[in-house]
């Protein structure tokens, strides 16, 4: 028959060394004439010869070759597929050709034989499960379907215990095969892998293989091709070597399976039994994070600001280039986050890990969001939920701890606390650890002017820089977070008279309307009642506002630009300086004293209607009337808001009429009119 000797010649063929092009239309050959064999002999002894054939596994990248062989079964079995819908549809024209599905599969598992070694068997039962999952299992009886998913099993077991390391081939060939089909095995069967040893497999051959990230060190390696033209921008061409490499890199099936690894990998970290090997896990990750945040220093792209990248950057490089190597650094940081969230979750909820391990585990994920910060902060302030989640119980966790909490910040603080440095990633360093200690203020009241107030306290004077304005508000945040804690009182007098300066300084220029309002309202709460500072200074919450509204009247009424950089779209529509000032009063009425509530109410009536364009005027007024309504006063001053509004002019005052005058009492029956004579 016509297969047979096309089989002999392919099976000849297999046994010479060959080119990649000659390689690739062996294999081509091999996929259809799989399908056509009606013999399951010759259908096992070709899915053997494929598993060893010097033509296929000459090739210097063994990984590729490996993944190709994975499609070739997969393709082979959607098409036995489409064969055998096509004798279906057409019973009574067809005579029946070849093997059954059923028949074909058990032929092809038979080829997998002792010959090859059992990782290359992966490659032929992961074809066949995910070919047939496409389709339901189309084919397939539920035994068989079984016995296919329990042979991957013990095939994957025996492979975890033969591999050699990480940077062994096979390694990363059980990875990436695992990866594909750990979500379409039964949950039976996942349970049966040894997860003991996948686990550590997973990692190392993920951040540390030549086939997967390689420590980060494709980062540093594009430096050389980073040159500076005659404009003095930097460009990375699209032609230059490094940015081929990077190309095919991305090209590659671990790095392209970076989604699937991580979710195994939190599929492992949930289910391993040894806790060692998951304490060992985050001091792998947090070495991989070290390596690639040393290797992006050592690269001149970190030596531009985000906000200054269309000035020293060239148009082909931002256009071309680049957005390449942040696709890679943005997969990297989605993948080390979801394992560390794996990590921590198993943490929180093992009650087999032992205790001590907690805050250390913690320190070690927040030095890795550290060291990814140059990417995560160019995605905003909250990047993604589990981002989010991972940083925020990594906090929590370490409150309970507040001696390794103070070592840790010590540890991540400012190297020079007394200037604010030259290079960009210092700053993002900085922006981090300031966005991290605001956190600890109440926990750590301690340190809060030796380390909190001494680190913030240099972005508080600075100018209208583009640059700066993340980091600066995150220094005025922290000095807000010092002055809200109740066992501050002395470093509140202390620092607060110099905040304040800075504060009015800053604000327009420098300083949003939001973080404004927030800073003002903020000092008025801490300042006023129940305060233990308001024992010793009762009228600093009112001097507060006094400076405030002496700047309404020559504040300008041109509407602000909307805030750059800074991930705020609470207020999409800013207003002008003059009406953020009133909305400042009016956001500040509710933490007032209730002896001087009422005269504060007045003076903001007053200043509310100096608002002269009238969208702003609107929401100045429906603020004023949100706070005293909507439960932002307690009782006590909500009753004075209530007589304020309704019998002392309130109303009028703040709408703009004259309030009504008083005509004296009237007694019944009286004349109502007087009668001159």
């Amino acid at each position: 028959m016509a297969t047979d000797r096309s089989l002999a010649t392919l099976l000849r063929a297999l046994q010479s060394p060959s080119t990649e092009q000659v390689a690739s239309r062996l294999i081509n050959s091999a996929t259809t004439l799989l399908t056509l064999l009606s013999n399951p002999l010759n259908v096992a002894l070709l899915t053997s010869q494929i598993l060893i054939a010097p033509a296929v596994w000459q090739s210097t990248n063994g990984v590729q070759t490996s993944f190709r062989i994975l499609g070739v079964f997969n393709a082979a079995s959607l098409r036995k597929i489409q064969q055998e819908d096509a004798l279906q549809s057409q019973a009574s024209l067809l005579a029946r050709e070849g093997l059954r599905v059923d028949e074909w599969v058990k032929a092809v598992v038979q080829g997998a034989d002792d010959r090859s070694p059992r990782w290359k068997h992966m490659l032929v039962l992961g074809g066949l499960l995910i070919g047939f999952e496409r389709h339901n299992h189309h084919g397939l009886s539920s035994a068989l379907r079984r016995n296919l998913g329990g042979a991957m099993v013990r095939a994957a077991n025996l492979a975890l215990q033969e591999v050699e390391g990480p940077n062994d081939e096979s390694a990363s060939v059980i990875c990436i095969v695992l990866g594909y089909i750990f979500e379409i095995l039964e949950d039976s069967e996942n349970k049966q892998i040894d997860r003991d040893l996948l686990l550590p497999l997973l990692i190392e051959s993920t951040l540390f293989s030549r086939n997967g990230l390689h420590w980060g060190y494709f980062l540093g390696s594009i430096d050389v091709d980073i040159i500076q033209d005659g404009s003095n921008r930097f460009n990375w061409s699209p032609q230059s070597s490094t940015y081929l490499q990077i190309k095919q890199m991305t090209s590659r099936p671990m790095i392209a399976s970076l989604g699937s690894l991580s979710r195994l990998i939190s599929l492992c970290v949930a289910n391993v039994k040894d806790a060692d090997r998951l304490i060992r896990m985050s001091d792998n990750i947090s070495s991989f994070t070290r390596s690639l945040c040393i290797q992006w220093q050592q690269n001149k792209l970190s030596e531009v600001d985000a906000a200054e990248e269309s000035r020293f950057l060239t148009e082909l490089s931002l256009k071309s280039s680049l957005p390449l190597l942040w696709q890679i650094l943005k997969s990297a940081l989605f993948a080390v986050v979801v394992m560390q969230a794996s990590l921590l979750g198993r943490v929180i909820g093992d009650g087999h890990m032992p205790v001590t391990q907690a805050p250390l585990i913690a320190i070690q994920t927040l030095h890795s969001l550290r060291n990814l910060y140059f990417i995560s902060s160019r995605l905003g302030q909250n990047p993604f939920s589990q981002h989010t989640f991972l940083y925020m119980t990594c906090i929590d966790i370490l409150s309970r701890y507040p001696a390794q909490a103070e070592a840790f910040l010590r540890d991540i603080q400012p190297a020079d606390a007394t200037r604010i440095p030259e290079h960009p990633q210092q700053r993002c360093l900085d922006l981090y650890f300031l966005n991290t200690a605001e956190h600890f203020a109440f926990f750590l009241p301690s340190i809060c002017e030796s380390l909190l107030i001494q680190s913030a306290t240099p972005y508080l004077a600075t100018g209208n820089d583009p640059r700066l304005l993340e980091v600066f508000e995150a220094a005025h945040s922290v000095m807000l977070a010092v002055f809200a804690c109740p066992q501050n009182q002395f470093i509140v007098v202390h620092h607060l008279p110099n905040y304040i300066e800075n504060l009015f300084a800053a604000f327009p220029h420098s300083l949003s309307g939001r973080q404004f309002r927030l800073a003002i309202k903020t000092l008025v709460r801490v300042t006023a009642p129940p305060s233990p500072i308001s024992e010793t200074q009762p009228l600093l919450s009112s001097t507060l506002l006094d400076l405030v509204h002496s700047r309404v009247g020559n504040a300008s009424s041109e509407r602000l630009p909307s805030p750059v950089g800074q991930g705020d779209t609470s207020d999409p529509t800013p207003l002008s300086e003059q009406a953020t000032l009133v909305m400042t009063l009016i956001d500040s009425l509710s933490f007032l004293p209730i002896p001087v509530l009422e005269e504060w109410m007045a003076i903001t009536a007053e200043a509310i209607n100096l608002v002269e364009t009238p969208d702003m005027l609107s929401r100045c007024r429906e603020r004023f009337w949100e706070v005293m309504s909507n439960g932002e006063m307690d009782v006590a001053r909500a009753q004075v808001c209530v007589i304020w509004w309704n019998t002392k002019g309130g109303r009028e005052m703040v709408f703009g009429a004259s309030p009504p005058q008083d005509q004296g009492p009237f007694m019944s029956g009286a004349l109502g009119e007087v009668i001159k004579l």
